[in-house]
Formats: structure tokens, C-alpha cells, sequence
């Protein structure tokens, strides 16, 4: 298996994508081919030329600010458009990046196209929660949705959850505002009674946003921009009460009195439960391609996890599951 890494992609690049790359043939059956500023990387890999890890040279780089379908068809050689180019060309299996989600979206589409039957892609984030893992999408391809390809989105997430997160029969809810049918506004209303009459998934009803860190449902599906919202503010909480709770423990005494060993194992064990980088990437669903995104301040562990993720997406033949199934 062979994954093409947009190297000079993140706000820590191209330095820590270099050594996620590294820890991540270590760790899984693959080549890495990164992608970028040759002489940049070849710096970063001078220790490890003994490693399975190739470089294809890419002298541009789309930056987070530019607009994504512009740049896409203005900077050809670019990380991300070269990168994406390889899999289309049949060089590598799948591509990764943690560079401009827009730019990554756009270049999926344009140059490896959408699985026939789909109208947008869906990026698909794992959320970890108490009961497992609950698949959120879209978080952040498409701002805007129509029923249909929140309904196509509900097929892909189902199809993903069963197959790569090996969750039998999931179950699927549509992100609303309350529990009843008859909530939301038009597009939530509509989509509802399409989704309550497919045979194909196992419908479950409407989520309010308290079900999602629950892990009351498998997939909840909704558009890219509330989703990209419900992530961004689950990831600042996250944080925010792990400050919080570390702050008032030390101000009480809180540490002396639990004991210092047991309360660094209880907090080393939830902020690895918490953290993105265990989940580090997100597979674009309705490419046809394998495409994952990372999140743009990917550290090493982060890249090597979603290197991992790219790994079993190839690995379990889910696009093609999703071109049968569609």
C-alpha cells in the first residue's frame, strides 16, 4: 500500500509531517511518498533514508487564506493537486492531507471526480464518546445541503461505520433540534421523511447535539457547517474542562488528597481518550478515490494516526462497498 502525504500541508509542516510519515512506517504495512519542497524534506529524513519513505517534488503550496477551487486550478503544482494527481494516475492508493480542507475538497472533485450517484462529498470524524465511537458528517466539505445529499451522506456513514469501524448494524440520526419528526426547519423536515422511508439504513430518528459526545447514535448526519461548528466547539470544551478541572484540583488540595500517581494516570488516561490525534484523520466519502483529511495543526502523532486511518479506509474496500451500495 502506497499513500501519498502532502508534506508541506498544516500548520506544523513540513517538520512534523515528516515524522508522523516516520513513525507511521514503522507502525503499519506502507509506503509514504511525501510530497513537496524536496530539499526541505530530504533535511527532515537525512536520519532515515534506510525507511520505505519516497519524495515527489512539489514547488507550491496552497495557503489556508486562498480561495480553495481557484488555487486548485491556478497552482498545478502544488502539494495537495500533485499528491492528489498520484492517486489518479494509479501511483499511490489514497492521499493525505492536513493542509486547507477547502483546497483538499476541492482538488478531490476536480481531479478524481464524485462516485457516481453522489452529489456532495462528505468529510466523515470520528467522535470518541463512553459508549465507543459516534461517526459525525458532514464536518466541514459542504456548507450548504439539500435532502438528497444529507440522504446520500446517511448511506456513506452507515456503510463506513459497519465496515472500517466494525459497528454492527449502526444505527443513523439526523442532527435536529429536538426529537420529534416534526421539528427543524424545512431541510431537516424534508430530509426526515426521506430518511424514514429508506430501507437501506437503520434510521433511528432525529439527534439533538447533547446525543453526539453521549454516543447515543453511530452516525449522525447533518450539513458541513453545523458540523464543522459542533466539532470545533466539542474540541474547545474538551480542552476547556480538562483546564478547568486541573486548575480547581490544584487550587483545593485536590492532588495531595486523591494522591498524585492516581490522579496522572486518571488524567494521562481521559486526555488520550479526548484528544484528535488518536483520531487523527477523516475520510472525504463520495470521492472516488481514497482521500483522508487531518486536522491543520497535526503534531507527528497525530499524522501517524491518520495514517492509520488511511490505512484500514484502503484496506476495507469501502469504496467500493459505497459504489455498490449507491
Amino acid at each position: 500500500m502506497r499513500i501519498a502525504v502532502d508534506a508541506m500541508g498544516g500548520d506544523k509542516a513540513p517538520a512534523e509531517i515528516v515524522k508522523g510519515a516516520v513513525l507511521a512506517v514503522q507502525k503499519y504495512s506502507c509506503e509514504i511518498v511525501l510530497v513537496g519542497d524536496e530539499k526541505i524534506i530530504r533535511d527532515e529524513l537525512v536520519d532515515f533514508e534506510d525507511l520505505p519513505i519516497m519524495i515527489r517534488h512539489a514547488e507550491e503550496v496552497i495557503e489556508m487564506g486562498e480561495h480553495p477551487a481557484d488555487a486548485v486550478r491556478n497552482k498545478k503544482n502544488s502539494s495537495i493537486v500533485v499528491a492528489i494527481n498520484m492517486v489518479k494516475d494509479g501511483e499511490c492508493d489514497a492521499v493525505l492531507s492536513a493542509g486547507s480542507t477547502g483546497a483538499a475538497v476541492a482538488a478531490a472533485q476536480l481531479i478524481l471526480k464524485r462516485i457516481h450517484g453522489i452529489g456532495r462529498p462528505a468529510i466523515a470524524t470520528p467522535i470518541p464518546t463512553p459508549r465507543g465511537t459516534t461517526l459525525l458528517l458532514d464536518s466541514g466539505a459542504n456548507v450548504d445541503s439539500k435532502p438528497e445529499h444529507l440522504i446520500q451522506s446517511g448511506i456513506m456513514g452507515s456503510l463506513y461505520a459497519e465496515h472500517v469501524l466494525k459497528i454492527e448494524n449502526p444505527s443513523v440520526a439526523l442532527l435536529n433540534i429536538g426529537e420529534e419528526e416534526t421539528k427543524g426547519n424545512e431541510q431537516a423536515k424534508e430530509t426526515y421523511q426521506l430518511l424514514k422511508g429508506l430501507k437501506t439504513i437503520n434510521f433511528a430518528g432525529n439527534a439533538e447535539g447533547r446525543d453526539i459526545p453521549r454516543g447515543v447514535f453511530d452516525v449522525v448526519i447533518c450539513d458541513g457547517f453545523v458540523g464543522n461548528v459542533v466539532l470545533k466547539f466539542g474540541e474547545g470544551l474538551a480542552l476547556t474542562i480538562m483546564e478547568l478541572l486541573t486548575e480547581e484540583l490544584t487550587a483545593n488540595g485536590g492532588a495531595e488528597l486523591l494522591g498524585k500517581e492516581l490522579l496522572a494516570t486518571t488524567f494521562k488516561n481521559m486526555s488520550k481518550r479526548l484528544d484528535v490525534s488518536e483520531n487523527g484523520g477523516a475520510p472525504l466519502l463520495g470521492i472516488d478515490g481514497c482521500c483522508v483529511i487531518s486536522h491543520g495543526s497535526s503534531d507527528a502523532r497525530a499524522i501517524c494516526s491518520a495514517i492509520g486511518v488511511t490505512v484500514n479506509y484502503v484496506g476495507s474496500k469501502i469504496l467500493e462497498r459505497i459504489k455498490a451500495a449507491l
